[in-house]
C-alpha cells in the first residue's frame, strides 16, 4: 500500500523501543524519526528499519515535532511518542476520522493498560492542564493529545511556536480557537520499552519541569 500519511516520531535515546515499534507501523504511514540529540543508536536503528531520519539539534519536544512537520510530504500527518508506549495501529481509525471529513483533528485519550503505567503526579498534572483548557476556552478533549492526526497544511497554518514541552498545550489552544472539529478516541497506554530514556523523566521533578513549560504557554 502506498502511504497516505506521515507518522512523526520525536525521539531521544529510544533505539531499544524503535526496534520493536517500527515493524508494527501499518504501511498506511510513512515514518519519520526525528532524532533530537540522541547519544545511542536511535538514528541507525530507525534508518535500518526503513524510516526517514531527520536530525534536530535544537532540544525540546516542540522543536522535534516541528522539524518532522516540515519534513512531511503527505496531506495528512500523525504524531506519537517513539518510546513504545503507544500502538501505531490505533492511529488508523484516527486517520479515518480526518480523511472522511468528520473531524479536523483526531486525538488520543490515554487508557493505561496496567497499574503504574501513568504515575499519579503525571496524571494529576495532565488533568489540571486539561481542566483549565476545557473551562477557559472550551477545549473538548480530555488529554493533551499524545497521539494525534490532522492535515499538514492546517497544522502549519496554526503557527504553533513553542519548541519545548508546552507545544501540545499551545496546539490545543490554537486548534480550539480556530474552530477545529475534534474527534477523541481512547488509546492504550503501555509501559515504555525497556532500555529507553524518556524525553521527560517519569519522576516528580520531570513532571514539574514539564508543567512549567505548559503553564508558560497558558499564561
Amino acid at each position: 500500500m502506498t502511504p497516505v500519511c506521515d507518522l512523526i516520531l520525536p525521539c531521544k535515546d529510544e533505539a531499544p523501543a524503535l526496534s520493536g515499534l517500527l515493524p508494527l507501523v501499518p504501511d498506511t504511514f510513512a515514518v519519520t524519526v526525528v532524532d533530537n540529540g540522541s547519544v545511542d543508536a536511535t538514528a541507525d536503528v530507525a534508518a535500518s528499519l526503513g524510516a526517514t531520519v531527520v536530525r534536530e539539534r535544537v532540544p525540546g519536544y516542540g522543536a522535534a515535532v516541528h522539524a518532522g512537520l516540515l519534513a512531511a510530504r503527505h496531506e495528512y500527518v500523525a504524531f506519537m511518542d517513539g518510546d513504545g508506549s503507544f500502538d501505531p495501529a490505533e492511529l488508523l481509525p484516527m486517520l479515518e476520522e480526518v480523511r472522511s471529513g468528520r473531524a479536523d483533528f483526531s486525538v488520543g485519550r490515554r487508557r493505561p493498560v496496567s497499574r503504574g503505567v501513568w504515575p499519579w503526579h503525571a496524571r494529576a498534572g495532565n488533568a489540571l492542564i486539561v481542566a483549565w483548557l476545557r473551562r477557559r476556552i472550551g477545549m473538548p478533549a480530555h488529554d493533551i493529545a499524545p497521539m494525534r492526526v490532522c492535515r499538514r497544511a492546517d497544522l502549519l497554518a496554526l503557527d504553533v511556536r513553542d519548541r519545548r514541552f508546552g507545544y501540545p498545550v499551545e496546539l490545543l489552544q490554537k486548534a480550539t480557537r480556530a474552530g477545529w472539529r475534534f474527534a477523541e478516541r481512547d488509546v492504550s497506554y503501555h509501559p515504555r520499552a525497556a532500555g529507553t530514556r524518556s524525553k521527560v523523566s517519569g519522576s516528580v521533578k520531570g513532571t514539574l519541569r514539564t508543567a512549567r513549560d505548559f503553564w508558560k504557554v497558558l499564561s
